[in-house]
């Protein structure tokens, strides 16, 4: 099964073939919402909605481990994660989209991994997204300009950056910056599940000059929805059904 985490704007799963719904309870709480099953090209798959239906969770307060615990117990092994984020290079503009290979994680306090009391989990994180997942994204038309192996920085927000957090983060090295891959993409290593972002471009960062607003990323994201409903289907068409990657095996060399 492929699990759709739908990001900022990806509250409706219409692109399904619904067949049904679930609420699974968690050890930890809470999922961001009802998770959708149904079936996109033949091909089964669970959407649960980030943020919940209409946005009703912030970035901070999203239930990450239950959200990847429930899909995981549903049989999800492939996790898509489109995501709303902002461009810390000139190239890469508003509209287009992005496909990260590294991340910098700048969050803060949040619960960030499955380890319990007498197990202690080390995982890597080397390179923290699935190889095969991506090129998948990379490999399929796209009406809009997809950028490959891009840096990520994750920030806790709800708020957006100052001009001397743009600045620095440009420094670092990171091409562009969102609220919610960490530690969602991490959470998905250790349950050995497959994932890939497909980070869509909603504005310049303040670094460009101008301040960020909620209203200027709704408008561009509106755009951008268009296209990722238009390429998601011809993507999961071509996922193999057998994974060729070590993602399943992420766990195997975790645990001293």
């Amino acid at each position: 099964m492929i699990g759709i985490i739908g990001g900022t704007g990806i509250y409706d799963p219409d692109m399904l073939e619904v067949t049904g719904t679930t609420y699974p309870a968690t050890p930890y709480g809470k999922i961001s919402d009802t998770i959708t099953l149904g079936k996109v090209e033949g091909r089964k798959v669970a959407f649960l909605p980030r943020h919940g239906t209409g946005h009703r969770l912030a970035p901070h307060m999203i239930n990450y481990k239950a959200n990847i615990w429930a899909l995981q117990q549903l049989g999800v092994n492939r996790i898509i994660a489109p995501s709303a984020v902002g461009s810390l290079r000139t190239d890469i503009k508003p509209g287009h989209f992005a496909v990260p290979s590294q991340f910098i994680d700048n969050t803060r306090g949040r619960a960030g991994s499955f380890t319990e009391e007498g197990r202690a989990i080390h995982i890597s994180v080397a390179d923290p997204f699935c190889p095969e997942l991506s090129r998948c994204v990379l490999n399929e038309p796209c009406s809009t300009t997809v950028h490959k192996d891009c840096t990520y920085i994750c920030i806790e927000g709800p708020r957006f950056s100052t001009k001397a957090e743009s600045a620095l983060y440009q420094s670092f090295g990171a091409d562009i910056i969102g609220m919610t891959l960490v530690p969602e993409c991490q959470l998905a290593r250790e349950a050995r599940i497959c994932y890939v972002s497909i980070s869509m471009v909603t504005d310049y960062d303040v670094w460009a000059g101008n301040p960020v607003t909620a209203k200027e990323v709704a408008k561009v994201m509106s755009g951008n929805i268009g296209a990722l409903k238009r390429m998601l289907p011809h993507m999961i068409k071509t996922i193999p059904y057998g994974r060729r990657c070590s993602c399943g095996k992420a766990m195997d060399d975790a645990v001293l």
